[in-house]
């Protein structure tokens, strides 16, 4: 049961500071899990199917480790506001449409269509307050063969009243969600998910964290995004010393629950040592940075502190659901960072940016985003042919290149997932 070997030029990062690339290799893959990347095809293996793309370009699959389902609808709109006035005249007027199961239907549809035919392989996934609609997107994401974690949003407080709940009713339905989902699907899980500080109250935070620790669930969340939601954030919790402390107060920082927490532009000292701390994942949302005018995170000192870090799409505050561009995107703001900001920090370099979005990201879903021996077998395959060119490459260029030049979308010819091929 999914076992094969797979023959490709093979590209993959076991650390930040390592990249592995290989010519006419073979990943031998048992029971949907890597053996190990070979130079020459083992005895043993010679019976498995062979899945032949020699000359094309065969990677991990892209981990997007924070993206808005109900948001996609309208990526591409609202890039000349910053963050709370986007959430306010963008965001949370079209999450309020997924009250309606028929809308919600049709567009988490078109969502998860486009989350199959990218290259992300495994998302961690914002839906809306609506208990029912989210229970269809987990659906949709099913179907579409990736592996998810999806989260009911929870909101009490400083939100619309449509998308607003109680502080118990919010709580009663995430139970229900958790215990309706868990054991529901394959590829597909639940995932506690306040929206941020500024739309919870203290009490709704230590219900969620003990849902969290009840159900072994893990949890998503904003921090420190934007100037302004930090000091909205200081003036709603002054007992905190920081804005991840109110999570941390809550059981919803690391430690017992596995954790990722977007953005993180604004952290301080003491709020990244505590993210160390508590191993809580970072996602880094270039793209999103950048519309909503929120700055730059400091993502050279996270690596360099050994955080872990990896990539967001952030529709729709980013724009595009390519792993690939959020790559680049990485790469580009770095430099701004180092221009502009500290010019001790220098910029990410490409091994370093494949990795986030590969095994950096990936460890959040446990053995996920290498080739390396046990580890879940997710792969994307890359015709690199639909970018002529005259010159001779090495593997590695012809990689880097195929990531700026947006190979995903005119070259992606096969995907994996679990060793499943999905595409």
């Amino acid at each position: 049961m999914n076992s094969f070997v797979l023959k490709g030029d093979v590209v993959f990062c076991p650390t930040n500071k390592r990249i592995i690339a290989i010519e006419d290799a073979y990943i031998v893959v048992r029971g949907g899990i890597c053996e190990l990347v070979y130079g020459k095809l083992p005895d043993d293996a010679k019976d498995l199917p062979l899945h032949d793309y020699t000359g094309k370009l065969v990677m991990p699959g892209m981990v997007d480790l924070h993206i808005h389902a109900p948001q996609y609808a309208y990526r591409g709109l609202g890039a000349d506001m910053e963050l709370l006035d986007w959430l306010e005249h963008y965001a949370f007027k079209e999450e309020a449409k997924y009250a309606d199961l028929d809308y919600a239907d049709k567009a988490y549809a078109i969502f998860a269509d486009a989350l199959h035919s990218s290259a992300t392989t495994r998302a961690v996934v914002f839906g809306t307050i609506h208990r029912k609609s989210t229970k269809l997107l987990m659906d949709k994401l099913e179907e579409s063969g990736i592996v998810s974690y999806v989260g009911k949003v929870n909101m009490d407080r400083n939100s619309p009243d449509s998308l607003t709940e109680s502080t118990e009713d919010s709580c009663r339905r995430t139970e229900r969600f958790i215990t309706e989902t868990s054991d529901k699907y394959r590829n597909t899980y639940p995932i506690i998910t306040p929206r941020f500080v500024p739309s919870c109250t203290d009490e709704l935070l230590e219900k969620l964290g003990w849902l969290s620790e009840q159900y072994d669930v893990p949890v998503q969340s904003h921090l420190s995004e934007n100037p302004g939601e930090i000091e909205w954030a200081r003036g709603l919790c002054p007992d905190s010393r920081f804005y991840g402390e109110v999570y941390d107060r809550a059981g919803l920082f690391g430690n017992n629950a596995n954790t990722v927490m977007a953005h993180c532009v604004w952290s301080g000292d003491e709020e990244i040592a505590l993210m160390k701390e508590r191993g809580v994942y970072i996602a880094h949302c270039p793209a999103s940075n950048m519309n909503v005018s929120s700055g730059i995170a400091p993502i050279r000192r996270y690596l360099s502190e050994e955080l872990r870090v990896g990539l967001g799409s952030d529709i729709a505050g980013g724009q595009s659901t390519s792993i690939f561009t959020a790559m680049v995107e990485a790469m580009q703001v770095s430099r701004l960072y180092w221009r502009h900001i500290d010019n001790t920090k220098k910029p990410l370099n490409f091994t370093e940016v494949f990795h986030m979005a590969t095994k950096g990201g990936g460890q959040f879903f446990g053995k996920a985003g290498s080739f390396e021996r046990g580890y879940e077998f997710d792969a994307i395959v890359i015709d690199d042919s639909t970018l002529p060119h005259p010159q001779e490459l090495t593997l590695l260029q012809r990689a880097e290149r195929a990531v700026w030049l947006g190979g995903d979308k005119t070259g992606l010819i096969a995907k994996y997932v679990r060793g499943t091929k999905i595409i």
